[in-house]
C-alpha cells in the first residue's frame, strides 16, 4: 500500500507519542517490523525559531524508514515554513499535521484538536502546506471536539480535496482525552466518505483488536499507541497473523528484561545518562507490567538513576520470579 508515494509494507503503524516515540523506541518499533511510525509531535514555531533541542527531534536515522513527522501549530506562515523544513532539511518520508492532540496547553493555543472546530480554516491550513512542499502530507485527528461535535467526516472530505494523502482517526473526541471507550463506527463513516487511506486508531492492545477494528471499520491500517507500551511484541504478532494467519504466543520474561535493558541503554546514548533515566523509569514500568509483585518493583524503579541500577533491578527481579525470593525487595 502507499500514502502518496511512499511504499508501506505493512498496515500496522505506531501513533505519535509525545516522550515516546524517540529514535530509541522507533528502533524498537522498525525492529518489530511496523509498517509506518511516526515521532513525536514538534511544535512548528519551534523549528522556526530553531530551537536546538527541536531541532534535534527533527533527526532520522538511516534504519527507520518510512518514517512520518509530525508538526503541530495553528498560524499558516509557521507551519507552512516548518513542513518546507521537513521537506527539505531532514529525510522524514510523510509529514503529519497534529489535530487530534487534546491535551489544554496545546488547545489553548488553538493547535491540535482545537483545528477541527474550524473546518474550512484546517482545510485552508492543508492545503496551503501541500502546495509548498513533495512530501506526502496526512493528517491525524479526533472524532470531533465533543459528543455534540463530532464533525471528522465533513471535515475528512474537505481535507481530501485539500489535497491530503491520508487521515488517520481516533476515535475519542477531545473532551473524552484517552478515557472512555473509542468510537470504531466513526473510523468507519470517514474511510466511506474518503478514497484516500484511513488509518484506525483507539483501544487496539492485541491482534484480536487489530483484527476488529479491520473488520468493523474497513480501515486500511491499524495505529497502536498506548498497546505497544512495554509490549512492542504487538507489532510483531499483528504483523505475524497478517503474512499467516496465525496467533503467536505471548513475550517471555527473559525476552523481555533484555529488551528492556537494550532500550535503556539506547536511551541513555541518545540523552545521556541522567536524562535517559529518568525516561526510562516509566518504560521499565510497562515492561514489568503484570508480573508478578511489578508494584512493589515498580517503587525501585522510581528512584533508579543510573544504568547499572536498573540492570541490578532486572537481575534480582528475574531471580526472583523463578525463585520466588522476595528479600531484595525489603533491602
Amino acid at each position: 500500500m502507499k500514502i502518496g508515494h511512499v511504499e508501506i509494507e505493512n498496515p500496522i503503524v505506531v501513533a505519535p507519542m509525545a516522550g515516546i516515540t524517540n529514535p530509541a523506541f522507533r528502533q524498537i518499533c522498525r525492529r518489530f517490523k511496523a509498517g509506518l511510525v511516526y515521532t513525536e509531535m514538534v511544535s512548528d514555531k519551534a523549528i522556526c525559531f530553531e530551537n536546538k533541542k527541536t531541532l534535534g527531534m527533527t533527526e532520522v536515522l538511516e534504519d527507520e524508514h518510512p518514517l512520518t513527522m509530525q508538526i503541530f501549530g495553528h498560524d499558516i506562515d509557521s507551519m507552512v515554513q516548518a513542513a518546507k523544513f521537513l521537506d527539505t532539511q531532514t529525510s522524514c518520508d510523510i509529514i503529519d499535521v497534529n489535530m487530534g492532540c487534546p491535551v489544554n496547553k496545546i488547545v489553548k493555543s488553538n493547535a491540535g484538536s482545537a483545528l477541527m472546530r474550524d473546518e474550512d480554516y484546517a482545510a485552508e491550513l492543508m492545503h496551503e502546506i501541500i502546495m509548498n512542499v513533495k512530501k506526502p502530507v496526512t493528517v491525524k485527528m479526533r472524532i470531533g471536539w465533543d459528543s455534540e461535535s463530532k464533525n471528522c467526516v465533513s471535515l475528512a472530505k474537505k481535507l481530501e480535496k485539500a489535497g491530503v494523502s491520508a487521515i488517520a482517526v481516533h476515535g475519542r473526541t477531545k473532551t473524552q482525552m484517552y478515557e472512555g471507550k473509542a468510537d470504531w463506527s466513526y473510523i468507519k463513516k470517514v474511510k466511506e466518505a474518503v478514497q484516500i487511506p484511513v488509518i484506525g486508531n483507539g483501544d487496539v492492545r492485541s491482534v484480536e483488536d487489530m483484527i476488529a477494528m479491520m473488520d468493523e471499520t474497513g480501515c486500511d491500517m491499524v495505529m497502536i499507541g498506548r498497546g505497544v507500551l512495554g509490549d512492542p511484541w504487538l507489532i510483531q504478532r499483528c504483523v505475524h497473523y497478517l503474512n499467516t494467519g496465525e496467533i503467536i504466543q505471548d513475550t517471555g520474561v527473559e525476552e523481555k528484561f533484555d529488551l528492556a535493558y537494550n532500550h535503556a541503554v539506547s536511551l541513555c546514548e541518545l540523552k545521556g545518562e541522567r536524562v535517559g533515566m529518568k525516561e526510562m523509569r516509566g518504560h521499565a514500568a510497562w515492561y514489568m507490567k503484570s508480573l508478578k509483585y511489578s508494584h512493589r518493583v515498580k517503587e525501585k524503579i522510581s528512584m533508579m538513576s543510573t544504568l547499572s541500577e536498573f540492570q541490578d533491578i532486572l537481575i534480582n527481579y528475574k531471580s526472583s520470579l523463578e525463585n520466588d525470593d522476595w528479600k531484595w525487595l525489603e533491602r
